[in-house]
């Protein structure tokens, strides 16, 4: 279950550069506003120490860590909505992910030119939002539209996809994002096929210089940013696109070394991804046999079936039980069987809600 995260932001902000960092994908990332014209995607690792560890207790001959991509969306400009820069082809592109990683230039730097000729992370943020509220009320404006005409028919559901439409309308006309809308699980429903842009969540990487990578909340372009950001609910990562590309190239000691002499516990990547997975409320459960050691996705509420249906089909069809360990219950035992003398290892139905961290192995029949 690899989930997309597309990276926008306005031309020059650093997002190639920070793309390049995460993926080592080689999008060509000169410094000219217009030269990500098609999507890059990146698939990374997800880092997880969970996996290491379990790595250490059981030994496998392999270890697979789950995936997250990133798609390199090319830089909107005021218009895009309307077709400027290349615009209708990049919202198409941000219509298929499932969160929005919103990249904020937040230092100054004369040999980098802004699109706008100055630094102003919030009008930055303003006229990406404004693009993509625009294009949403289009598409909400047809809707409303084509149910009204299908409402002569006095057909109930089509009165109520108006009212849910009618206050997207409402909010979108105010500035404000669909997400800022409440609605329930039936109304996201009625709205789901319109994949709205302003519905994903978003999760705003504030680009510092990779002199002030160690003291970005100090940073005032970053702290308006996180203002702006809490309004709405939204995280904020300070992150260095140019420290982040230097630290792609190193691995294992000299990595850990590299962060530890700019006073990080985490590169940005790491921090970003754990900032996408709490923003889509995603969970990690691990299967663990000597053959291999590997780290599944699943979305926070799964059952057991669905998530041995995202290993195979298969296993969610002729799903029987599970056999559950936690995570800290396994590493407290050091080994499988200790942790089944325990009475740690648990059969759990098909009822049963998959915890982050959980240790399983499914019995189906097929």
């Amino acid at each position: 279950m690899a989930l997309k995260a597309g990276i926008v932001g306005l031309p020059n902000v650093g997002k190639s550069t920070l793309f390049n960092a995460i993926t080592q994908a080689g999008a060509e990332s000169a410094n000219y506003p217009f030269c990500t014209i098609d999507p890059n995607v990146g698939v990374v690792e997800v880092p997880d120490e969970r996996l290491d560890k379990l790595t250490e207790l059981v030994v496998p001959n392999r270890t697979v860590p789950t995936a997250f991509e990133f798609v390199d969306i090319a830089g909107l400009v005021r218009g895009a909505s309307k077709g400027e820069g290349l615009g209708n082809k990049f919202l198409a592109h941000i219509r298929e992910v499932d969160a929005i990683v919103h990249v904020v230039r937040c230092f100054e730097d004369e040999n980098i030119t802004h699109v706008d000729g100055k630094i102003n992370p919030i009008s930055d943020i303003q006229t990406i939002n404004l693009e993509l509220i625009l294009a949403d009320l289009e598409s909400v404006e047809k809707r409303i539209e084509r149910a009204k005409k299908n409402m002569k028919g006095g057909n109930k559901q089509y009165a109520q996809e108006v009212e849910v439409l009618e206050r997207i309308k409402e909010a979108l006309y105010n500035d404000q994002p669909a997400r800022s809308v409440e609605l329930t699980d039936d109304e996201k429903l009625i709205v789901r096929d319109l994949h709205l842009l302003t519905l994903k969540p978003v999760l705003y990487a504030a680009n510092v210089s990779e002199d002030g990578v160690s003291d970005a909340d100090n940073n005032p372009f970053v702290q308006q940013v996180k203002e702006f950001a809490a309004a709405e609910g939204a995280e904020v990562v300070p992150i260095s696109a140019k420290v982040e590309a230097e630290i792609a190239e190193l691995e294992g000691e000299d990595k850990k070394m590299f962060l530890e002499e700019l006073g990080l516990n985490a590169s940005g990547l790491d921090r970003l991804i754990q900032a996408a997975y709490r923003l889509l409320g995603l969970y990690t459960y691990f299967t663990a046999g000597v053959q291999e050691v590997r780290a599944w996705t699943i979305r926070k509420g799964t059952k057991a079936p669905q998530a041995a249906g995202v290993i195979h089909s298969d296993f969610e069809r002729g799903f029987i039980r599970a056999e559950v360990v936690s995570y800290e219950d396994l590493v407290a035992a050091g080994s499988m069987s200790a942790a089944r003398e325990r009475g740690q290892l648990r059969l759990e139905g098909k009822d049963y809600v998959v915890q982050d961290g959980d240790i399983m192995h499914f019995r189906f029949n097929v």
